[in-house]
């Protein structure tokens, strides 16, 4: 017997069996779920028939990934990267619906039509690009954090652009001015409000609200759900909302309990977001349209990122980075589909219109995917020709080793969790430590806290140049990736360094490459740690069994 109950079984079901052979296969996660809701939709098989509760589901998960996004960022990052972010955005928007335009008029399109498409190509899904960067776990570098920055932008623009051409007066501008001063106060208003509640009441309710870990995660889920409401209701979005609900409270000591808390919901609720993106992709449309449709496609895969690229490098930043963030918006977004379908709903533009945008859609939303799980390797390849959106001195991420006060005894290279607390007990015992990133916010944290600190990526081959290696013993590498463990080492060794590497792994089949590599020591974090505990373990108990 049909039931939503049997429906939402057999979808886990089918998601489920269909996850396990793309893992199998390395293949994207997102890409399976929104495949098969296009199967199960109805333009396939017309298995999915409860659209409401589905849609429900996938509005609550995109609330709370927003807000999770939104924990992880506090006031500090944002007065340092909300510039970059601000102009990476706009400039972006700016370019791609210019050039967009000037695409679809030479395409044959008319003037409304070109402008539709020209606005839908510049958005970029913030789902999609989180939920890649949180599984990379890329989120928290330099790159995923302008990322996200101008993805908000982005869905800001969305918000306005939507309001401004439901207003369009086609014999006057005054319906557009009009909405965009009342969206102007109404951001004025949501700010002023949203800094006396960060600054009066959150505080003293996060403190009872902590007591209990049960009741904290049904807080975070009903502040975020509750922002949300408030955001779509003042005319923005449920998107924007819930990103402001978790701003207000990342500058509390309960956040990261809070976003552990909250990911395992989170990925599970979004598994319907993807699903339901796929059942609602119509393509009954797209006839004759196929040419088109890849040409703005490459437009939005290449074009996008080398815009964002240059605006990047112009600011100062390393073409790494700019090339990392480029890639983000690679691809249009969910919003992209709705802002059309609503054109179509005001006769402003036809079904066409709307069946070339969800093509567009599918096409980059595939490839950019792809294009993200595969960024390290993909630049690696085309480097050599990013040399044009490079500052000869990119001064945003150029901490040098110039001003070092200490000729190091160990150079540690990636200070996140593990190195960092690695160089801060060993600077606590008097050694002479240099750590080495390639992110400057982490690199001035770290300095803050007394460390010697200098920017540098091990990705770049001459990395050894800025190192002081006339007096380090060791070079330690805490990353894990066994690749760029391998350059450096290489890096290393051809620079005449003949002091002691020590690099990290993760699995026991790597150590034997990289001590042939040329690695003194090798450490395996999980492993060494589990050791050591055993070892203090079963001292306790044998100083006690003494004692007796």
């Amino acid at each position: 017997m049909h039931s939503p109950f049997n429906e939402f079984a057999l979808l886990l079901a089918i998601t489920a069996a269909i996850g396990i052979v793309a893992v199998r296969f390395r293949q994207p996660l997102i890409l399976v779920y929104i495949i098969v809701g296009i199967v199960a939709g109805p333009m396939v098989l017309g298995w999915i028939t409860m659209h409401d509760p589905l849609e429900l589901l996938a509005q609550i998960g995109v609330a709370v990934l927003l807000f999770t996004v939104g924990l992880k960022l506090d006031l500090h990052l944002v007065r340092r990267l909300g510039p970059v972010a601000l102009a990476t955005g706009l400039g972006q928007l700016m370019f791609t619906i210019l050039f967009g335009y000037l695409l679809g008029m030479a395409l044959g399109m008319n003037h409304l039509k070109a402008l539709y498409v020209a606005i839908a190509l510049t958005f970029s899904s913030t789902i999609i690009i989180i939920k890649l960067l949180s599984d990379k776990r890329e989120l928290d570098s330099l790159h995923g954090r302008i990322a996200v920055g101008f993805l908000i932008v982005q869905d800001i623009a969305v918000v306005i652009a939507m309001m401004a051409m439901s207003t369009l007066n086609m014999g006057s501008g005054s319906g557009v001015v009009e909405t965009l001063g009342i969206i102007v106060l109404k951001l004025a208003a949501a700010g002023l409000l949203m800094a006396l509640i960060m600054r009066y009441v959150l505080p003293r309710l996060l403190d009872l609200v902590a007591r209990s870990q049960e009741l904290m995660l049904l807080f975070a889920i009903a502040w975020g759900i509750a922002l949300a409401t408030l955001g779509e209701t003042l005319g923005f979005s449920k998107e924007v909302g819930a990103f402001l609900a978790g701003f207000s409270l990342a500058s509390s000591p309960y956040r990261d309990t809070m976003s552990s808390r909250l990911n395992p919901v989170r990925d599970f609720l979004l598994l319907f977001f993807f699903l339901d993106l796929g059942a609602r992709l119509e393509f009954h449309t797209i006839d004759g349209q196929i040419g088109d449709a890849i040409l703005l496609s490459a437009f939005v895969l290449i074009g996008n990122p080398l815009i964002v690229m240059a605006i990047m490098g112009y600011m100062g930043y390393r073409k790494r980075t700019g090339f990392m963030a480029g890639l983000t918006v690679a691809q249009i977004s969910e919003f992209s589909i709705v802002f059309v379908a609503m054109g179509v709903t005001l006769g402003h533009v036809g079904d066409d219109a709307l069946g070339l945008v969800t093509l567009i859609g599918l096409i980059t939303i595939s490839v950019c995917t792809y294009m993200v799980l595969q960024a390290h390797p993909l630049y690696e390849h085309i480097k050599p020709w990013l040399s044009w959106v490079e500052r000869k001195i990119p001064f945003r991420e150029q901490v040098s080793a110039d001003t070092l006060k200490i000729d190091p005894e160990i150079i540690i290279i990636g200070m996140g969790r593990y190195g960092g607390q690695l160089g801060q007990c060993l600077h606590k015992d008097g050694v002479r430590v240099l750590g080495v990133d390639f992110d400057p916010e982490r690199v001035r944290e770290l300095r803050q806290h007394g460390l010697q600190m200098a920017f540098g990526d091990v990705e770049n081959t001459e990395i050894a140049d800025i190192l002081p290696l006339g007096e380090a013993r060791w070079v330690v590498s805490t990353l894990p990736d066994k690749g760029l463990s391998h350059t450096l080492i290489a890096s290393l060794r051809q620079h005449g360094y003949t002091g002691s590497v020590a690099v990290v792994a993760h699995a026991n089949e790597d150590v034997h490459g990289l001590k042939q590599a040329g690695a003194t020591t090798v450490f395996l974090p999980y492993a060494d740690a589990t050791e050591f505990a055993a070892e203090t373990l079963y001292q306790s108990l044998k100083g006690k069994e003494s004692s007796t």
